[in-house]
């Protein structure tokens, strides 16, 4: 079916041999995902006349937001020092927490596939249970404030600082392990000789660069009761309060730009 509607090419070589051309896959892979935008189209009622109509109205809200309530600022400050400390907090110890279970999934060090897949799945599914579950869930647990948010900061990380970290270590090298290994070293002290010293920049670059994240996931934690600037953010909205919205909107984004301006220079310095 495929070679009927897109036939190979025929290559005439100078000696008059037929060659046919290897078929390229492009024709069908641009009709799999014309296909799915389409079928995502009914799916989610996308309506490109409603949005052709009411663009205008982001911009209403926008300049109702500036210019920005000034005097707002005195009640943003310690929400915002709430959730740069959970941020910070929850990523320190899930980076942390994120290094033994990398040690047990990587199948080169741990040669043990039910450890390995049980530390795997873990990681897994702390990857696919969103940020906004899991601080709700803590909130449950904990109750309100910002030890929800730092406990759903804590387990976002360690599952992304995790699974790149288990990846890194599976692509090193293991030469200088085995040779420990055989100089008569644990395991475990063949790995933080030889193993840490090789993945320590990208380790710690990738922590630096999940932190920088974090912060910005951190100010909508408040919708659910887990602290932080997220909290005024979400009252702002409700009460239709604009210019304080664009105030907490100013304030969060010159902390994450000043965050990420001193994270990039040390990444940068790591690797």
């Amino acid at each position: 079916m495929y070679d009927r509607i897109f036939p190979p090419k025929k290559l005439v070589l100078p000696n008059g041999k037929v060659v046919l051309e290897k078929k390229s896959r492009t024709p069908m892979v641009m009709l799999l995902i014309l296909f799915g935008i389409v079928l995502s189209i009914e799916l989610t009622g996308f309506d490109l006349m409603q949005l052709l109509k009411r663009w205008k109205e982001f911009f209403v809200i926008v300049d109702q937001m500036i210019p920005p309530k000034w005097s707002h600022f005195e009640q943003i400050w310690e929400p915002l020092m709430d959730t740069i400390k959970m941020s910070l907090l929850g990523s320190l110890l899930g980076a942390l927490a994120a290094v033994p279970v990398a040690y047990f999934a990587s199948s080169n060090i741990v040669k043990n596939k039910a450890i390995n897949g049980t530390a795997r799945v873990l990681l897994s599914l702390l990857r696919t249970l969103p940020s906004l579950v899991s601080a709700l869930i803590a909130t449950f647990v904990f109750g309100l404030g910002t030890f929800a948010g730092t406990v759903a900061i804590f387990l976002f990380t360690l599952s992304y600082v995790g699974k790149l970290l288990y990846e890194q270590i599976e692509n090193v090298s293991m030469e200088s392990f085995e040779a420990m290994e055989s100089l008569g070293l644990t395991k475990m002290q063949a790995f933080q000789q030889a193993i840490i010293p090789e993945v320590l920049p990208n380790y710690l670059s990738t922590a630096l660069f999940c932190f920088e994240g974090n912060v910005r996931y951190a100010a909508i934690l408040g919708y659910v009761g887990a602290g932080g600037i997220g909290i005024l953010l979400n009252e702002g909205l409700g009460w239709r309060d604009y210019a304080s919205v664009g105030m907490i909107l100013f304030v969060l984004a010159i902390t994450v730009f000043l965050i990420e301006t001193v994270s990039e220079y040390f990444r940068k310095k790591l690797i």
